[in-house]
Formats: C-alpha cells, sequence, structure tokens
C-alpha cells in the first residue's frame, strides 16, 4: 500500500510564500505521475500542478506563474512551491500518487494552507 506523507502547510500572509513536500513510500516512485490537489471550503477538490515521473509539468491556469512543482525521485518526493500567495489560495493541499503501469491511485492526507493577514 502507498503511503504518502505531506509537510509544509501553515498561515502566510498574501504575497508570502510556503513549499509543500510529500514522501512517498512502499512505491516506486519513478513510475508515478504526482500531482497536488487542493478543496477549498465548500468547494470541490481542484488539480493544482502534475509531474510526471520523467519531469513533465502541468498546472492549473490560475496557478500558472505563481506555483511550481518538482519531484526528487531519489527522495521519492515531489513539492509544490507557492509564490504570491492570495487569501483564495487557502485550502486543504492534497498529494495524489498514480501508478503509470497500473493506473491504481493514492490520496495524501492532506495539509492545510492558511493566507490571511
Amino acid at each position: 500500500q502507498v503511503q504518502l506523507l505531506e509537510a509544509g502547510g501553515g498561515l502566510v500572509q498574501p504575497g508570502g510564500s510556503l513549499r509543500l513536500s510529500c514522501a512517498a513510500s512502499r512505491v516506486i516512485f519513478g513510475i508515478c505521475t504526482m500531482s497536488w490537489y487542493r478543496q477549498a471550503p465548500g468547494k470541490q477538490r481542484e488539480l493544482v500542478a502534475t509531474i510526471t515521473g520523467s519531469g513533465t509539468t502541468n498546472y492549473a491556469d490560475s496557478m500558472k506563474g505563481r506555483f511550481t512543482i518538482s519531484r526528487d525521485n531519489a527522495k521519492n518526493t515531489v513539492y509544490l512551491q507557492m509564490n504570491s500567495l492570495k487569501p483564495e489560495d487557502t485550502a486543504v493541499y492534497y498529494c495524489h500518487a498514480r501508478n503509470d503501469l497500473t493506473a491504481d491511485y493514492t490520496w495524501g492526507q492532506g495539509t492545510q494552507v492558511t493566507v490571511s493577514s
């Protein structure tokens, strides 16, 4: 069973930055497409960014230019660097891993990001 452990959430002022991390275990990390999703109160979960095993990235339009997804395959870890944060970025951020061979997927437990002055 794949396990994902997120870290790095917290309270930040508007315009600030945070870096989230998600460490995967019990998985061949290199064959996983990793994604970050977020869910704000009263809203549906939405895709933030995706990175394939080879490093190809994709972003939701509202995050382009502010957020950067990256991965370190040697550490089985994916990151989300978030800059120029806005109050509307407040949400629980979830890590998602999809095995590209089996299509099996796993969610992390989520980490709260709050952007407020």
